[in-house]
Order: C-alpha cells, then sequence, then structure tokens
C-alpha cells in the first residue's frame, strides 16, 4: 500500500468517511477536527517511522491527503 492509499485507509475508517478529494482541507470540511488531527499525528508517526515536530503542525503539511502525501515523502527522504 502507497503512502496515499495508506493515509486514506487510515481517515476512512477512524473518521468514517465514504469519500474526499486529494486536496479537500479536513479542517474546513469537517473531515477531521483537533482532535482527530492528534490522532492523524499520530498515526503518521508510527506508520512512517517519522518524528513531527510542533513547528510541523501547521495546515500546509497536514491539512489535506495530498499536503500530507508530500510532507511524509519530504520527511522520510530528510531521513533517508
Amino acid at each position: 500500500m502507497n503512502v496515499s492509499s495508506n493515509i486514506r485507509s487510515f481517515i476512512s475508517e477512524t473518521f468514517f468517511v465514504d469519500d474526499f478529494a486529494d486536496e479537500d482541507s479536513f479542517l474546513q470540511t469537517g473531515i477531521i477536527d483537533s482532535t482527530g488531527m492528534m490522532e492523524l499525528v499520530a498515526f503518521l508517526e508510527q506508520s512512517f517511522e517519522i518524528k513531527i515536530t510542533d513547528a510541523e503542525l501547521i495546515p500546509d503539511n497536514l491539512d489535506s491527503l495530498a499536503n500530507l502525501c508530500r510532507f511524509v515523502e519530504r520527511k522520510r527522504s530528510e531521513a533517508a
């Protein structure tokens, strides 16, 4: 399972969301609230073996599937 499919599956199963576009804002569309965002961060850190700092908890990194995929790939490449 690739990064996008893995994250999409987690969001669908955890937040009971049937369908959303890659660019949909999680917070603006109500897909994920602020508490859910913490669950998402924990999932990302565990699943992709990355550490997310407080400074990285910004919409540009975490507020859509597309942003998440770019962020995870960047973190993984920095760690390699």
